[in-house]
């Protein structure tokens, strides 16, 4: 950590600089001895993408950014947030502080947080910006979180731990190829708190990670805006599960969940034998992960286009739905399609034969804020195509 960066000089250079282009930045002679071109470059780039991703550490001043890619890495304040609702007791160990935003909106729900990273550099610096954000009950320790806890009589009353992939494998399905192998280790985390809350990323198939954990309590499938983000999964030491309970939740605007016991999804959903009228639903990224396709339909009153289509129809709205509503103007055939001028429509394909964008070059579509051309398959009219427009977002 250079602490010039933190002279008032230069973060009013940083502030003024904030459009400039990073790479000719950093080629560019600095105008500060003790601060290179390249932590400049390198401070604004990540200052630029904590904009949105983390606004409170963006408005305020003074703060240090570590490499870019730890800003890339690290949860927004909007999933970080949630993540604080799970907290329980009054003390919790981060294992894999990272950044520290988990960290930073955890010491908010406890008294005590003990944040540890193994990068010397990155817990200094995580430090450094927790006491200009005022946030004064977390202890940074540069320490191997997991060698700590092997090593301490002290118990936590929730632990947190972010496993990351390892740099030998590809995509992750299996908790036992991150680090630190939380599956190796859970005897340890179990011994040590009431509470385990395990961050993965949301290709982690959620039935083998049921397996490898074995007593969960709860699996948080979260979505902001459609994209699936994170699942979090909890463990209570004092707690034995039958069922454990899926959370499928949108932040978006307004939070909303969809909550199931595991095993509730098998259930049978009532296929929709008319022509398509009234309202179509298309369940946010979130309940899609949770595998509840039918259960989505029974919850909400919706009948299914298809068996193997994931959308709904339903002649009301239903505000508390996860998920897109359009109302469905009419069928439009692929003639009558191909007879159209101007269109102009977003292609949603679903269980089609083609792709959004030969569609979208073959019938010569334009982007439209608000209408809709839904490619999909009705369980009794074979391909469908349906005009609609979008009455409610995400």
């Amino acid at each position: 950590m250079n602490r010039y960066v933190l002279d008032s000089e230069v973060q009013e250079y940083i502030k003024n600089h904030l459009n400039d282009d990073v790479h000719k930045l950093a080629m560019s002679k600095s105008p500060f001895k003790q601060v290179d071109s390249k932590d400049l470059a390198n401070q604004i780039a990540a200052k630029n993408k904590s904009a949105k991703k983390l606004p409170t550490w963006y408005k305020t001043d003074s703060i240090y950014y570590p490499a870019l890619l730890s800003i890339e890495q690290c949860s927004s304040e909007t999933t970080a947030a949630y993540k604080a609702g799970l907290a329980i007791g009054d003390s919790l160990i981060d294992l894999t502080g990272g950044f520290g935003v988990d960290s930073y909106y955890f010491a908010k729900a406890v008294k005590t947080l003990t944040h540890c990273e193994i990068n010397a550099d990155l817990s200094e610096i995580t430090a450094h910006n927790y006491s200009v954000l005022q946030q004064p009950n977390i202890q940074c320790l540069a320490e191997d979180g997991l060698a700590l806890l092997a090593n301490t009589d002290e118990t936590f009353d929730t632990i947190y731990v972010d496993p990351a992939r390892r740099s030998t494998v590809g995509k992750v399905f299996m908790l036992k190829d991150c680090t630190p192998n939380v599956v190796e280790h859970l005897d340890l985390l179990l011994n040590k708190s009431k509470r385990i809350i395990i961050k993965t990323a949301p290709l982690l198939d959620i039935t083998a990670g049921l397996k490898e954990l074995g007593n969960v309590s709860e699996v948080h499938i979260v979505s902001v805006k459609n994209e699936c983000k994170e699942l979090l999964w909890v463990i209570d030491s004092n707690k034995s599960v039958q069922e454990p309970k899926i959370v499928a939740v949108t932040l978006n605007e307004s939070q909303k969940e969809f909550v199931f016991l595991k095993g509730e999804e098998e259930t049978e959903a009532e296929l929709l034998s008319a022509t398509p009228s009234g309202y179509l639903y298309e369940p946010d990224t979130a309940l899609l992960k949770s595998g509840a396709f039918n259960l989505i339909a029974t919850r909400f009153g919706l009948k299914k286009l298809h068996h193997q289509t994931q959308l709904y129809v339903s002649e009301h709205i239903d505000s508390s739905f996860p998920g897109r509503i359009f109302k469905i103007n009419q069928m439009i055939s692929a003639s009558d399609l191909k007879k159209e001028k101007t269109l102009k429509a977003n292609v949603i394909v679903r269980n089609y034969r083609d792709k959004a964008e030969n569609l979208v070059k073959k019938y010569k579509i334009k982007p439209d804020h608000h209408k809709f051309l839904i490619f999909t398959q009705g369980a009794n009219d074979g391909y469908l195509i349906i005009d609609a427009e979008i009455v409610q977002h995400y």
